[in-house]
């Protein structure tokens, strides 16, 4: 027992010193591991200090996600952006345009305004003078020239006034008395002292350098179209001439249709407006411009025209032809000089002439025609004895036909009216007019002016009430029969025929030029 005691002690002892050798041998490497250890545990802290960064740095990544999940409003951005530079190109061009039509309007309305303000100052030139002229201020006309203008030229157009003769219009120039004697004595001489109100003369005068008065240079006025009067003051002499204008005849011709009305139409062709009247004077006599004419009809005149060296139109002649289609018949006339009658003949030598035109008066319209009607004043029914024409205050009336003017002036209920007697069974009554052009006891001609529609007498507004009377008594006018006019016989006739001849080859060479 005590061996084994012994034996235990032993092994323990044994082991007691093992493990101080073990302690001494395992010591130093558990130490060296355990300092290994921890270098390594030590070195490892940088991971949690990256682990708390990362932790501390997720929102960043919650952000990230968010801007990611946002790129959409990045695209917007672009798109507004590209939008915005568009807008400002076109806003650009727009306001370029803006600011041209902006420049150029501003450009026209400072030279309108230019303009109206020269036309003005002008204007108020001439009115002063024309002030001066008609007031006769003491100031003298020289005065205001000189200090109106540097020039010493001044060049003035007078409109003639009431009452102004030559010498008077001299004297507001304040030309020199002897010269106003010289050039009034002239003329005079002349035959060229004859002007009218509304007529203009042209003055050039010239500042003298001695005495400051005023000097002719030039002044010139028209006679007629062709004729004009010019005074020239050439080293202290006068000259005083009268110039005619040197004109080219040419004969034309026009063709054209009807559209609205024969005036118009032939206006619109070219046709001056005296030779229209002077066409629809002479079919007057067949024809009812106001009834007869339909859209469509076709006429045709020759005429002769004279002009000048620059080939501007003048005056104008005589018709020589003329046609008109009217209802689908042709109406052929041709001018003809009867042992010194002129007139218009068809082409079978008959002349277009009658006793009475068929209406004294063109452009009116047929407002009340002969028979019984309610009277538009009196309010009750009666016999109405003539033919109304509805017209503007103004349109010209014309005589019917040849003969004595037996009364001009007040017919009661019919105002101002004439009555011309024609022959021993025709006379005529025109009433209601406005003013005369003739007066009692004047031997007139068929389609002269006689007078002027108005509203005189028991009227409702302008027009022409005509009458036709018969041995007396009053008939329809309208539905008068005439006789037709002469026809040429022998001699006459065949002079007629040679004229219808020339004048036919005439119209085809006209025509063949249109072409």
């Amino acid at each position: 027992m005590s061996t084994v005691n012994q034996f235990l002690t032993n092994i323990n002892k044994k082991v007691s010193s093992l493990k101080r050798e073990g302690t001494k041998i395992l010591s130093p490497k558990v130490n060296q591991f355990l300092t290994n250890t921890n270098k390594e545990i030590s070195s490892l802290k940088f991971l949690t200090d990256i682990n708390r960064k990362i932790s501390s740095l997720k929102f960043l990544t919650d952000i990230n996600r968010k801007i990611s999940s946002l790129k959409f409003l990045t695209d917007i951005n672009r798109k507004i952006s590209s939008l915005k530079r568009e807008r400002t190109k076109i806003l650009s061009r727009k306001m370029e345009e803006i600011v041209l039509i902006t420049s150029s309007i501003l450009f026209i309305f400072f030279i309108y305004f230019a303009i109206t303000y020269n036309s003005i100052l002008e204007k108020k030139r001439t009115e002063s003078i024309d002030s001066f002229l008609s007031n006769n201020q003491t100031v003298l006309l020289k005065n205001y020239i000189l200090n109106q203008v540097k020039s010493p030229y001044l060049e003035y157009d007078y409109i003639v006034k009431d009452n102004d003769t030559i010498e008077k219009i001299l004297k507001k120039f304040s030309i020199k008395n002897d010269e106003i004697i010289f050039i009034v004595k002239k003329i005079k001489k002349m035959n060229l002292s004859n002007i009218v109100p509304n007529q203009k003369i042209n003055f050039i005068l010239k500042k003298e350098k001695a005495s400051k008065n005023i000097e002719i240079v030039k002044i010139n006025y028209p006679l007629s179209k062709t004729t004009f009067v010019q005074i020239d003051k050439r080293k202290e002499k006068i000259e005083i001439k009268k110039n005619i204008t040197e004109l080219f005849k040419k004969d034309i011709i026009v063709e054209s249709k009807i559209s609205n009305s024969l005036y118009s139409s032939a206006v619109k062709a070219g046709i001056e407006p005296n030779i229209i009247i002077e066409f629809a004077r002479i079919f007057g006599f067949e024809v009812d411009f106001q009834r007869d004419i339909r859209k469509g009809d076709v006429f045709e005149i020759i005429f002769e025209r004279y002009s000048d060296d620059r080939n501007k139109p003048i005056k104008t002649g005589k018709i020589l032809y003329a046609y008109l289609n009217v209802n689908n018949q042709g109406i052929k006339l041709y001018r003809f000089n009867k042992k010194g009658s002129v007139g218009f003949y068809d082409d079978q030598g008959k002349s277009i002439v009658k006793a009475l035109m068929k209406t004294p008066i063109n452009g009116a319209r047929l407002s009340s025609s002969y028979g019984k009607r309610k009277h538009p004043i009196l309010g009750y029914t009666r016999k109405h004895n003539g033919t109304d024409f509805a017209a503007p205050t103004g349109t010209p009336i014309m005589a019917s036909g040849t003969g004595t003017v037996i009364k001009a002036g007040r017919c009661g209920g019919g105002g101002n009216c004439i009555k011309i007697r024609h022959n021993n069974s025709y006379q005529t009554v025109y009433a209601h007019l406005s003013k005369f052009a003739t007066r009692k006891g004047r031997r007139v001609t068929q389609g002269q002016i006689i007078g002027y529609v108005g509203s005189t007498g028991m009227s409702t507004g302008p027009h022409l009430h005509y009458e036709v009377h018969f041995n007396g008594k009053p008939i329809n006018s309208q539905k008068l029969k005439l006789p037709s006019g002469k026809i040429l016989k022998g001699e006459e006739r065949k002079l007629f025929e040679i004229e219808r001849i020339k004048l036919d080859v005439k119209l085809a060479e006209l025509k063949s030029l249109q072409k």
